[in-house]
């Protein structure tokens, strides 16, 4: 079985925040405003409704932290609830003063953000609803006997997964078999994530993982698809990933522990109700997880790092299964394993294959002795990622910061390629069944609505399945992308996708909104977004700078941007802004600068390295509070973190490398622009308190600059509202303040004109 229905978490995490405090003193409050007195009796309500237009100011009470020879004082540390991790469970259990902070600074943002732009958000809202296509549904893929695939009704939030026989895949008048509906599922939550959905291999069971908290702890459950009754007890505080055994029969989980962190394997017997240890990771920079090759031949517990690695297998009809080892860990090399051809087909940029390579291995033994190479490393061309089929190996692979499929034929070893001709585009592979000819791929660009396309490897011949539908209408000619080279502050060039209407100038007269994110090795693709078109067709010019830290140029362009390199990321971002404003493409004090969680940190060392640049910010569940965060081990994603930028707390270089560029240990007295600053009370990622902190201290710091508008959604983690409609409501809150950054929102102006 090669077909799942799997809803991942956001990519590209970022992290907790929190540290161990040494010795604490109390700093008197500052008073929110200087207001005249009155004898004049006001109401209640008057009262309030004054109360919400003030900013909050938080009280500051010093804590001061001591290591590596070094010694930091923050004054916002009060604001981490010393029982965060029961709040992550459950929210009502938050500290007083910090939810009347929280709910202050919430009623401040409503009154002076949300309120004044009602009118535009509502108009917002209506377009970007205006572009979906409510009752979608995906293209169904084969599975056996069946073709699965996930369709919305109209209105609804969430969606239902369905099943029709597999040879009536394209007739839409085929019998259907609802197997689980989200919206009925999601009733009486405020929060209701599905992190996957997985039939059984005999197609009689269905498991599920859902989140009803945002703290993504997923309550995994079976159910019998013919009558709808559970099948056994929920399991309990799972990572949410699972494999199904190849018997239907057991079931293959993922433990979070009470730190939060991924570290075991379980394998659930159905018929008995009894979980038994796979696999138990003792490496707390190591985080476990459990898939099934595409052959459905053998499980895999991968467990790893940020730059290393290793691999257990086991048969899936195993069931007394004992996990063998691929190859064992080494420092800083990766590797995944396919099953192909009757061998394991390896990625891995094992010696000094920075871009990665293809090896083969025996299963009997695939340890790194018997590697056999298959596609050597070629520098500049990242290979991605492998799919097999039976008849075919499928790699995706990057190379100028654009990617292409490559397809390999088994008996002769000969290869094609499926590229494209736009500028920018994203083009990714779908689901598909391991013994067909035909695979899947998705193509889009900025400016042309997703394409589903079948592709038989054998003849060469393509069929469109579907195209993005755009109920308002939607013209790409009307659009132009391109895709420009921007001159990096060292020699380098940053590649810089942009997205405009054909009519709107490049003369520096257009508000420009660039988005950046540079960490982890993610690379935002240049995909197609219904939501941005509600700016790009109000004048603005869109723009995403695929800086350092990201792979987009290759793997030694997201070494060369972590670390004691980070600084790149920032530096980066900056140029890429600063190239674009000398072409025209905007203007000084009419950017506006985007970016979540890790992009989040981005924003906040943008805005301190160049706070003119920019007309706006919007940081969106930010990083920000580095130091703090990486100096606190107890927290889930710390230790597997510190590859990524380092261990302050035994290595002094690396402290003071984190500490010179930490967005909320460098705030200053400086001309910030305006910013929008959200986060999630439920975040086990970037937590509540880190957004919180940044934007008492900016309020402190700098009074003068802004203003800052904190939004703490106190029902939703991460990823914010998972609705699809519920979700539209906070892009338009973002589009809404990036609109009054430049002057172009007439119920509000917060640009830089406006508050000289």
């Amino acid at each position: 079985m090669r077909l799942k229905f799997l809803l991942a978490t956001a990519a590209g995490a970022a992290l907790l925040a929190g540290c161990t405090t040494q010795s604490g003193t109390t700093e008197p409050s500052d008073t929110m405003s200087e207001t005249a007195t009155t004898t004049t009796q006001t109401s209640d309500a008057d009262k309030a409704e004054t109360a919400a237009m003030t900013p909050p100011a938080a009280k500051r009470e010093l804590e001061t932290f001591e290591q590596v020879g070094r010694e930091r004082t923050d004054p916002y540390h009060w604001m981490k609830d010393d029982n965060w991790q029961q709040v992550m469970r459950d929210p009502s259990v938050l500290r007083q003063d910090i939810r009347e902070y929280l709910e202050a600074e919430n009623a401040y943002t409503k009154a002076a953000l949300e309120e004044p732009t009602e009118s535009l958000r509502e108009t917002l809202l209506k377009e970007m609803r205006g572009r979906i296509k409510e009752d979608d549904s995906s293209v169904p893929a084969k599975d056996g006997p069946y073709a699965y695939y996930v369709r919305y009704r109209e209105g609804g939030e969430y969606p239902i997964y369905a099943r029709k026989p597999a040879d009536q895949a394209f007739q839409a008048d085929a019998p259907e078999t609802v197997l689980f509906d989200g919206d009925k599922e999601a009733e009486g939550e405020s929060y209701f994530s599905i992190r996957g959905l997985d039939q059984s291999p005999d197609h009689k069971l269905l498991a599920s993982a859902i989140d009803t908290q945002g703290s993504e702890y997923y309550t995994i459950s079976v159910r019998n698809i013919e009558t709808g009754e559970a099948v056994g007890e929920p399991i309990e505080g799972t990572y949410g990933s699972f494999v199904w055994g190849a018997n239907s029969d057991l079931l293959y989980w993922v433990e979070r522990d009470d730190m939060g962190r991924p570290t075991a394997v379980f394998q659930r017997n159905l018929e008995t109700g009894e979980d038994v240890e796979i696999y138990r990771e003792e490496d707390p920079g190591f985080f476990v997880g459990v898939d099934k090759t595409e052959s459905e031949d053998f499980i895999l517990i991968e467990t790893g790092g940020h730059t290393s690695g290793e691999v257990w297998f086991f048969p899936a009809d195993a069931e007394t299964p004992e996990p063998k080892l691929v190859a064992p860990r080494k420092e800083d090399e990766e590797y995944s394993v396919s099953h192909w051809d009757g061998a394991f087909y390896i990625l891995t940029n094992a010696d000094g294959a920075v871009d990665f390579k293809v090896v083969k291995a025996p299963i009997d033994n695939p340890g790194r002795d018997n590697w056999e190479e298959v596609i050597p490393h070629r520098p500049g061309t990242l290979v991605l990622g492998l799919d097999p089929y039976k008849d075919h190996l499928v790699r995706i692979e990057r190379e100028n910061a654009l990617p292409r499929i490559v397809i390999r034929d088994r008996e002769s070893g000969g290869e094609h390629t499926i590229a494209m001709d736009e500028a920018a585009y994203d083009l990714g592979l779908g689901a598909g069944e391991y013994d067909s000819t035909v695979m899947r791929f998705e193509y889009a660009s900025p400016a042309r609505p997703d394409q589903v396309y079948d592709y038989d490897m054998a003849t060469r011949e393509r069929t469109l399945r579907k195209t993005r539908e755009v109920p308002s209408g939607h013209n790409p000619e009307d659009y132009v992308v391109e895709r420009i080279e921007a001159p990096a502050w060292d020699g380098e060039t940053v590649p810089v996708t942009i997205l405009r209407r054909a009519d709107t100038p490049v003369d520096g007269s257009a508000p420009l909104l660039l988005y950046g994110y540079g960490s982890y090795g993610i690379t935002i693709p240049a995909s197609f977004s219904t939501s941005r078109l509600s700016l790009v067709d109000r004048g603005f010019i869109y723009a995403i700078a695929h800086v350092r830290g990201s792979q987009a140029k290759g793997y030694q362009w997201y070494l060369d941007g972590k670390l004691e390199k980070k600084t790149n990321t920032f530096k980066d971002y900056v140029s890429a802004g600063r190239y674009l404003v000398e072409n025209g493409y905007g203007s000084e004090g009419h950017v506006v600068g985007h970016g979540g969680s890790a992009g989040g940190l981005l924003m906040g060392a943008a805005s301190n390295m160049d706070p003119e640049l920019f007309g706006g910010i919007i940081a969106a569940v930010p990083f920000v509070d580095v130091i703090n965060t990486m100096s606190d081990e107890s927290l889930p994603l710390t230790p597997p973190e510190w590859p990524e930028w380092g261990n302050p707390i035994t290595d002094a270089e690396a402290y003071d490398t984190i500490m010179a560029y930490s967005p909320y240990d460098q705030v200053g007295d400086k001309p910030y622009p305006a910013m929008l600053i959200t986060g999630g009370l439920s975040d086990p990622r970037v937590t509540y308190w880190e957004p919180s902190k940044w934007a008492a201290k900016l309020r402190h710091e700098a009074p003068e600059a802004g203003p800052y508008f904190l939004r703490i959604n106190m029902d939703a983690g991460h990823g914010g509202s998972t609705g699809r409609f519920e979700g539209l409501k906070e892009t338009a809150v973002e589009y809404a303040f990036a609109l009054a950054a430049v002057g172009k929102a007439e119920s509000l102006d917060v640009s830089r004109e406006a508050n000289d």
